[in-house]
């Protein structure tokens, strides 16, 4: 088959690889039907998550056919279409009984992380994959949702709402603010309207990603070049700054801008994969009574933002701005990686 293998940093090459195999009871083969480019799948080619190492097929989202069930395999079968989570969860162990799919102790990848696709198994950004412990981390494509729509599903969507605004503790009233409108900043713009806030300021370099926001609900934008966009965000609130600041980015400057704006009492939830050491100013933070946050999504509202996308409370087909197919998948980086340049959301890649 062919598939998007990492060579290193800033290293990458769509060429023939092996085929996937069954490799234990509860696995699956999948037949990719559309997946799509993630913002950590650039932190990779940048060296950022040295884990993955040359030779390890990208990618960890999409919908997919099943092709092949293991032996142990019941509830799934040959034909059905499914939503590929991003983690993937045994079910089995303490994390998972407790929900923290994120941090599955599970034999697959290495015991303590849930996200192994594209990082320490071979993942999705390829014509077939090997799906571990599928009945738990899987979820069957119902009639209404597309596949296209269903790949937002794999990761963007329950990150940005968990991660962001579920640690976040967004409630009915609060003034949001999202720093990073790229499609995780934007599910989490998305998602936080389900809470009521007063306001969601979208904050970005990118003045076409601040004003593509207002689609996903925002109410307001800022543009973080401007000299004076701290003021900016401050006059949107009472002065005192904002309830929650979502960071979206995974850069050093954002997350400083999150705890530049956070109101005290409030919440700074970082969604971003960092890549560099972070500076915590604790000698100024420690009297403000914030709450900081972080984590790897867990994916645990899969099913209950499946629902919101099949009822159109999410309208999840407005993440995708460019099509491409597999075979042109090093274009859909190209594209992709230049979002600035070329108005890129989320990049949709059907076989």
């Amino acid at each position: 088959m062919k598939a998007l293998v990492y060579k290193g940093p800033g290293q990458k090459s769509w060429e023939d690889v092996p085929d996937p195999v069954l490799k234990e009871p509860t696995d699956i083969i999948v037949k990719m039907v559309t997946t799509t480019i993630c913002g950590t799948d650039l932190h990779i080619l940048k060296g950022d998550v040295p884990a993955v190492t040359p030779g390890r097929i990208l990618g960890h989202e999409g919908v997919g056919t099943i092709t092949e069930v293991g032996s142990a395999v019941t509830s799934l079968k040959v034909g059905d279409q499914v939503i590929l989570s991003c983690i993937s969860a045994c079910g089995h162990c303490d994390y998972c009984k407790q929900g923290v799919f994120s941090h599955c102790l599970g034999d697959e990848g290495r015991s303590g992380i849930g996200w192994i696709f594209g990082h320490l198994i071979d993942g999705t950004q390829a014509e077939y994959v090997r799906v571990p412990y599928a009945e738990t981390s899987v979820y069957l494509l119902p009639a209404g949702v597309t596949p296209q729509q269903g790949t937002v599903l794999s990761d963007i969507l329950p990150t940005g709402y968990e991660i962001g605004v579920k640690y976040g503790q967004v409630k009915p009233g609060d003034v949001v603010a999202v720093i990073g409108a790229g499609p995780v900043g934007l599910a989490a713009i998305a998602t936080a309207g389900l809470y009521g806030p007063s306001r969601i300021i979208a904050i970005d370099v990118d003045a076409n990603r601040v004003e593509q926001a207002k689609k996903f609900g925002a109410t307001d934008g800022v543009v973080s070049t401007d000299a004076d966009w701290k003021d900016q965000v401050l006059a949107l609130t009472d002065g005192l700054g904002v309830d929650v600041a979502i960071e979206a980015v995974g850069i050093p400057q954002t997350f400083t801008m999150c705890v530049d704006i956070v109101r005290p009492a409030g919440h700074v939830a970082n969604v971003g994969v960092h890549g560099h050491p972070v500076e915590l100013a604790l000698q100024d933070l420690w009297i403000s009574n914030i709450n900081i946050s972080m984590g790897l999504v867990n994916t645990d509202t899969l099913g209950t933002l499946l629902k919101l996308v099949a009822q159109k409370k999410i309208v999840a087909e407005n993440f995708v701005s460019h099509t491409f197919t597999l075979d042109n998948i090093l274009e859909a980086y190209d594209v992709f990686g230049r979002a600035a340049e070329t108005k890129a959301l989320k990049v949709i890649i059907n076989a």
